[in-house]
């Protein structure tokens, strides 16, 4: 079996990826791509400490958490689709604009 530390710093580098992506990029699928990054790394974590822990509970959860950001992508694309519809742009710095 791998020890649970291998899985914290999987985790970890997923979730610090996510979040320099957020941080760093100005494309708003990226953005939205590091976000799901950041939601998988979670769910890897959680199952990872369901599994040591011999408690299903983590699991449980992991689904719930899949179903919503199921939810989420179906509305962010529609979302992204609908400003690249009216602005021809999914740069983050050209939709900061539009709010002046």
């Amino acid at each position: 079996s791998i020890p649970i530390e291998w899985y914290i710093l999987l985790s970890t580098v997923l979730f610090s990826i996510g979040v320099l992506g957020v941080l760093f990029r100005r494309n708003a699928i990226i953005i939205f791509m590091s976000i799901e990054l950041m939601l998988n790394a979670v769910n890897l974590l959680l199952v990872a400490f369901s599994s040591f822990l011999s408690d299903s509970k983590g699991q449980v959860f992991v689904f719930f958490i899949m179903v919503v950001a199921a939810a989420e992508v179906s509305i962010g694309l529609a979302i992204i689709v609908m400003i690249y519809r009216n602005t021809h742009s999914i740069d983050i710095n050209f939709l900061n604009r539009l709010k002046n």
